[in-house]
């Protein structure tokens, strides 16, 4: 109990009084997107949305706590606004290149009287945990991949089960403490409190993925103003994670370096004309641009355009494949690739990422949603949405814990619920 930071403790009092609801507070590094949620009928209703431009943050970090505590404050009033309830906490979304993982192993001796129960499950996990991390880290998730039993492996849930020795496989997710911290310190700031920070892709692959994807295994790409996510599901749970510091923004940059324009000029031209296969662009389409100072308007190739385009989209699925690569579970991912976040709306990107990667590629936005959901039915929002989801899928957990289970059960139950979604499903 001990280990248990105070904030998650807090967090189960909190989801018993207002079970009706769940936040999620998306801070990214070109928006702040701040999502109320009314569980009705084990679903999510959409009633606020407070969408805001970010400040502060640059590839997942922190660089100005008090222009990104304004912007958050600013996308919580608006969702307030729309949803007439106030926000005292959240479930908040974390990325950035400080983010690690590695997959640990615990084992646990089983009494020969009775078949493995949940406090098993539990000693496992720690012994798992129980890992030598660097004092300017912490722990963010710890993830359960599979357990065997005496020798039995890929059991799927060992509770009820009899044998002598328990043993589990575990992703585990570390972060820098000084960036959770500061983000923290900026989310608080604005007088919202974090319930738990939730990795982005990890929100992201449970509403883009489908069942059958994460069983046969798939990556899933999310691609931000400063971040590139990755998770790969193999056998219904999570595999690897990975966060690498390439996203749209240096897409814009290149442009911004060899059309001599401002970066607000150069995105806007790169979500507009913006396509990543040259050959697919009229080569006698040119745009105007206002370059800097008062010069007069400049004109430029849209295949130039496209040309740079390419050449850093190219670079950015190549790093992907070097850490899919790197991962060792490039063989298995029959599913393929999931594109979502922000960029991954640039026109051809497809086609680039399916050349590169040499795999099934498609991109995906969140579907079923509803109530205030249509401006959310996009793929800038799949992590937004996703930790609704999360937090809904924590409530039930909640709601669900038997008054006579043991305490240590019912701890594991409360804080390990949010991740019941990234486990395999027996039905599958």
């Amino acid at each position: 109990m001990s280990q248990i930071p105070v904030r998650f403790i807090i967090v189960v009092t909190w989801i018993y009084v207002m079970s009706e609801l769940v936040i999620g507070l998306d801070v990214g590094t070109h928006k702040i997107c701040t999502i109320i949620g009314e569980v009705r009928d084990n679903d999510i209703f959409v009633v606020g949305v407070g969408i805001e431009p970010s400040r502060g943050m640059k590839k997942g970090v922190v660089n100005d706590l008090m222009a990104l505590s304004q912007a958050i404050s600013a996308s919580v009033h608006k969702a307030e606004r729309s949803s007439g309830y106030q926000v005292k906490r959240a479930f908040v979304s974390l990325a950035g290149s400080h983010i690690a993982s590695m997959n640990s192993r615990g084992v646990v001796g089983i009494p020969t009287q009775r078949g493995v129960n949940a406090d098993d499950l539990d000693k496992a996990l720690a012994a798992a945990r129980a890992i030598a991390i660097p004092h300017n880290r912490e722990v963010l998730h710890v993830i359960p991949r599979s357990y065997s039993l005496d020798g039995q492996e890929r059991v799927r849930s060992p509770i009820g089960m009899h044998g002598f020795r328990l043993e589990v496989e575990a992703h585990i997710i570390t972060a820098s403490s000084t960036s959770v911290a500061n983000l923290e310190q900026a989310v608080e700031a604005a007088q919202v409190y974090v319930d738990r920070f939730i990795l982005n892709p990890l929100a992201a692959g449970d509403v883009v993925l489908t069942a059958q994807e994460k069983e046969m295994g798939a990556v899933v790409i999310d691609i931000g103003g400063g971040t590139t996510d990755l998770a790969i599901f193999i056998e219904g749970t999570v595999w690897h994670t990975s966060v690498l510091a390439v996203g749209g923004d240096h897409i814009t940059n290149d442009i911004t370096y060899f059309t001599h324009i401002p970066f607000d000029t150069a995105e806007a031209v790169k979500v507009q004309y913006g396509h990543a296969i040259p050959k697919q662009v009229d080569p006698l389409e040119t745009l105007l641009v206002e370059p800097f100072g008062d010069g007069l308007p400049t004109e430029i190739k849209r295949t130039e355009l496209s040309s740079i385009i390419e050449a850093r989209v190219q670079e950015m699925f190549e790093l992907v494949h070097k850490e899919i690569k790197r991962s060792g579970y490039d063989g298995l991912l029959r599913a393929g690739a999931v594109l979502t976040g922000g960029c991954a709306q640039l026109e051809g990107i497809r086609e680039v990422a399916t050349r590169v990667l040499g795999m099934p590629v498609r991109i995906a936005k969140p579907e079923r949603l509803t109530g205030m959901a249509d401006a959310l039915r996009n793929p800038s929002y799949s992590t937004s949405v996703g930790l609704l989801r999360l937090g809904l899928e924590m409530d039930t957990m909640v709601e669900t814990v038997s008054a006579s289970d043991a305490p240590g059960s019912k701890l594991r139950r409360l804080l390990g619920g949010l991740f019941s979604r990234l486990l395999p499903d027996d039905n599958v």
